[in-house]
């Protein structure tokens, strides 16, 4: 149903008085074509957007959802559903290397135009605090870290909202920590430090609670990421090679951790990124290839295509957009020196291509920063729907 075929009924017990006619949303234009140019409107002017008119008003804050790309799955429609209406923005952070002053800055990947971000609150370290994006909340979390020329763990996180484009204060961590990792995990924000403490945030009660506690010896943070209700942890290979990686794995829905298995973390050699559900790492060496993770094979598999475009320089960060788009093909974004970024669409291998190594391939398009981006150096990628 399109958002003008609701019934006048409808529209008068949507509206905020009595009274009001039904007006088109874009005169002229069948509906159906004017909800796609809303729905195409840049976030961060949604205010401003909403003053044209109580019919646009009405539509951008309650539209019925509009169906998504792809028919989900019975187990996934709920899911597809509450990400349909929005679209997806790549947020990107990034120091100054001469200042240290972290900014935030968000890319329209279908106009690849650039929106900067209010600035973000905090003075943590580069690299000490961990950021979590909840996609389908529209909110990004700024957690912990360091404070800047010290060695002082913070407690504090931020939380931005790209349905108001600002950032607040949110209920401060239980322990101060920082160089942690942190992923969401069924719509909660969960955090372990090296030592295995852990505590979980639960944004609809705005609180944090205790987890379960890691045993063993300490996993220094390298990578993490959380897919399938589960949170992955690695330490990452380190010279001179003496020993194999540590790696640990919590689960959210025990509420316990595991050891990490053996060829998981002995092939995470990059930065992972979560996709349509599955995980893939961008190597950190040779031609920064991208490879899958199989779980059933406990192997991750490379990914044919070439790897991230050499114009996309290091550092790099990454990040996944949470559902499939069209075809069943799988989006990964590469966030390099200056925010360059790499575009990589993932899709099934062509028929009767040979088994086992190459099950899928990549193509790359590649979106150059400003040339006021140059001096930028990437620290954290997120996907927001928005």
């Amino acid at each position: 149903m399109s958002f003008s075929s609701m019934s006048k009924q409808q529209v008068l017990d949507a509206g905020e008085g009595a009274g009001e006619e039904v007006v088109e949303l874009i005169p002229g234009l069948p509906e159906e074509v004017a909800e796609k140019c809303l729905l195409h409107l840049p976030f961060l002017y949604h205010r401003l957007f909403r003053t044209v008119s109580s019919t646009w008003n009405r539509f951008l804050t309650d539209a019925p959802a509009k169906p998504p790309l792809l028919a989900p799955a019975p187990a996934a429609a709920a899911a597809a559903v509450s990400v349909s209406f929005s679209l997806p923005f790549l947020f990107a952070f990034a120091f100054e290397p001469a200042s240290r002053r972290l900014q935030c800055q968000a890319l329209d990947p279908f106009s690849r135009r650039w929106l900067l971000l209010p600035p973000v609150p905090g003075g943590a370290a580069a690299g000490s605090f961990a950021v979590v994006g909840l996609p389908r909340r529209g909110e990004i979390y700024v957690i912990g870290g360091v404070e800047e020329g010290g060695d002082k763990a913070v407690r504090s996180v931020a939380v931005y909202s790209a349905a108001r484009n600002g950032w607040e204060a949110a209920a401060a961590m239980r322990t101060p920590r920082g160089y942690m990792a942190a992923g969401e995990v069924g719509g909660r924000v969960v955090v372990a430090g090296e030592d295995g403490e852990a505590e979980v945030f639960d944004p609809e009660a705005g609180r944090w609670l205790p987890a379960a506690p890691r045993r063993g010896a300490a996993v220094a943070r390298y990578d993490a990421a959380a897919a399938g209700g589960k949170l992955y942890v690695t330490e990452g290979w380190a010279w001179p090679f003496e020993r194999a990686p540590r790696g640990a794995v919590y689960d959210a829905a025990a509420d316990s951790w595991r050891e990490m298995a053996r060829g998981m973390r002995e092939g995470w050699t990059g930065s992972c990124a979560v996709a349509g559900g599955r995980m893939y790492i961008v190597a950190e060496y040779g031609e920064w290839r991208l490879k899958r993770y199989d779980e059933a094979r406990d192997e991750w598999l490379m990914v044919a295509g070439g790897g991230v475009p050499p114009e996309v320089r290091r550092p790099h960060v990454v990040a996944g957009e949470v559902g499939e788009v069209a075809g069943g093909r799988r989006r990964i974004y590469v966030v390099g020196a200056g925010l360059d970024v790499a575009v990589g669409t993932v899709s099934a291998a062509a028929a009767g291509a040979p088994h086992g190594v190459e099950e899928e391939v990549v193509e790359w398009e590649v979106v150059k920063g400003p040339a006021e981006f140059a001096g930028l150096a990437p620290c954290n990628a997120q996907v927001l729907y928005a």
